[in-house]
């Protein structure tokens, strides 16, 4: 299963986020298929690939929690339902 997910980057207590389709049972700083975003949780910074994202959600990728929280923040989950709506 594909999950959307953190991987940690950056110094000791200064970490930084990239938001990345990765393979469930691959570990948490593993080789990613694909990035999809940007997180700095210490000045709330968020870069997305929208379309990406959505791509990636459509074909049933999972977010964990944290990733959800951003993407609702970031209105992608209404993207994604507009997007499969006129699709039908």
């Amino acid at each position: 299963m594909i999950k959307l997910r953190l991987k940690r980057y950056g110094k000791k207590r200064e970490a930084s986020y990239r938001i990345i389709a990765i393979n469930n049972l691959s570990r948490r700083d593993g080789r990613p298929l694909e990035e999809l975003g940007f997180y700095n949780p210490r000045t709330d910074e968020v870069r997305l690939d929208i379309p990406g994202i959505v791509k990636r959600l459509q074909q049933g990728a999972q977010p964990t929690d944290t990733v959800r929280r951003i993407l609702v923040k970031a209105n992608v989950f209404e993207q994604v339902s507009a997007t499969a709506t006129a699709a039908s």
